[in-house]
């Protein structure tokens, strides 16, 4: 299904709550909408095939542009705007987006024209050298145009080298909602028990994969999407309450946070009509889950999976029996253990790195925009990795235990050691630097530094306040060390 059948059999139902404005949208409304943006981008010169960027937070344009896009057979790229503007002019001209869509309020933030784009547009307001996103609307009719096809995101994940890496599927080449799109929707409904008429609030930022998959995955089955701008954990709650939300998806920092609240403060709210609570994004500590079970009950689904495809899931019950567990492979298929050779490992709780089976057909595989070595690697002989070290049990339920890049998720947003140590060694009073995460009880981990000081410098509160600024000022704040420690050699 998309947009279009949903509007004809129902156009008055609710697409899209955006629970603070307590502003609401129908599907016939956002079809409109959609309509209007893919007519645009063929004004613009856009063709099937071409890339569009996004800055935009959690608005009503965000939905718009996104299915526009569909439409229109292009890839779609959110931008994290909490990224520095070098990293995001990076991710636009890397995409080779033909078309950038930006808020207003990012303006510090845009980048300057790359000479890959047609149009820039801006929302919410004027920027500089940008078309109005009002004005260029109001101009399209808001009939679908005539060679409408599904198109796919392109989303990007940070690598170890630290340069953010275009994960590129191929295109389905199928009209809007059949061939591998209805499969997906199919295995979204059976593995997360997603049903139509649901209520799913979105808490996190739509420039990650989880909350912008599972939000238009909402609309391709007809529910209705409540949107956060900002989360708060009391919000959070007072809005499952008020608007009936049948269907979440959490990090492990959410629950933090919510747990966080007087009992008296959650004792307010009325859950009852939450039905399936899904998370993932980075692994939720036992104490912390079992915490959250004993608060909301057996409504928590966690799966394992990546920008490139795979994955696990496990249903409440289950992880009660196998605590600390991903699950089985959602679809049924074999989960494959490897060890330093790339052979099977086949005996349990045994680590190694973890493979799922890729599709049969090259061309229908994954694969990383502009680094074919970085594509290369993560296949072996018909499997491909997401970079995790990790067991199976007798029962076949996957433990993670590592990554093998040493990635730090922070509050589940990944942060890779190499581009933080790569920024501080250009400060110069650093010889050396390793870059490591440490726990940390609300954000699951933080970053640290430790640095080997140049002859001549002097280890101090003062220096290390210099070093952390030192790298919020060059990349987005959050990858920044929250402490810096300082020793006379590192290995």
């Amino acid at each position: 299904m998309h947009l279009t059948q949903w509007t004809k059999t129902n156009p008055e139902r609710t697409a899209l709550i955006f629970a603070e404005r307590e502003l609401e949208i129908s599907y016939a409304e956002l079809d409109e909408a959609s309509n209007r943006v893919a007519r645009a981008l063929r004004a613009w010169g856009l063709q099937k095939g071409d890339g569009v960027a996004v800055l935009l937070k959690n608005e009503p344009a965000f939905f718009a542009v996104y299915w526009g896009v569909m439409r229109a057979g292009c890839y779609f790229t959110p931008v994290n705007w909490h990224l520095a503007a070098g990293e995001i002019r990076y991710i636009v001209e890397n995409t080779d987006a033909k078309a950038l869509f930006a808020s207003a309020d990012l303006a510090a933030l845009v980048p300057a024209a790359p000479g890959c784009l047609l149009a820039r547009v801006a929302v919410g307001g004027a920027l500089p050298g940008f078309l109005s996103y009002d004005d260029e609307m109001a101009e399209q009719l808001s009939g679908p145009i005539v060679d409408e096809a599904e198109g796919a995101a392109m989303l990007y994940s940070s690598g170890t080298t630290g340069r953010p890496k275009g994960v590129r599927p191929p295109l389905p080449g199928t009209p809007l909602g059949e061939g591998p799109a209805a499969l997906t929707t199919g295995a979204f409904q059976a593995f997360f028990g997603l049903q139509e008429g649901d209520r799913y609030l979105c808490p996190g930022p739509l420039y990650h994969a989880a909350p912008l998959q599972f939000s238009m995955m909402q609309h391709r089955i007809g529910s209705t999407v409540v949107v956060m701008e900002k989360f708060t954990p009391e919000n959070s709650l007072r809005f499952i309450e008020k608007y009936q939300v049948t269907t979440s998806q959490w990090v492990p920092t959410h629950f933090n946070r919510m747990l966080s609240l007087p009992d008296e403060t959650r004792a307010q709210f009325d859950l009852s009509s939450l039905r399936v609570a899904i998370h993932a994004a980075a692994p939720c500590p036992i104490p912390v889950k079992k915490r959250m079970m004993d608060w909301w009950g057996p409504v928590l689904l966690e799966y394992y999976a990546g920008t490139e495809g795979g994955g696990t899931v496990i249903q409440a019950a289950d992880w009660l029996t196998h605590e600390g567990s991903v699950g089985r492979h959602w679809a049924g298929g074999t989960v494959h253990i490897l060890d330093k050779d790339y052979q099977p490992i086949t005996e349990p709780n045994v680590d190694g790195m973890v493979y799922f089976d890729a599709p049969a057909d090259p061309e229908a595989r994954f694969r990383y925009h502009k680094d074919e070595a970085k594509t290369a690697e993560s296949y072996s002989e018909g499997r491909f990795t997401l970079g995790d070290i990790g067991h199976l049990d007798a029962d076949g339920f996957l433990y993670l235990t590592d990554r093998k890049s040493h990635m730090i998720i922070s509050g589940g947003v990944n942060i890779y050691p190499q581009e933080v140590e790569n920024c501080l060694g250009e400060h110069p009073a650093v010889e050396d630097v390793a870059v490591i995460g440490v726990p940390h009880e609300d954000m699951g981990e933080e970053v640290k530094a430790i640095v080997q000081l140049r002859a001549g410098h002097q280890g101090d509160d003062a220096l290390a306040g210099e070093m952390i600024e030192w790298v919020r000022e060059r990349i987005a704040r959050y990858k920044a060390p929250r402490s810096v420690a300082f020793t006379d050699a590192l290995p």
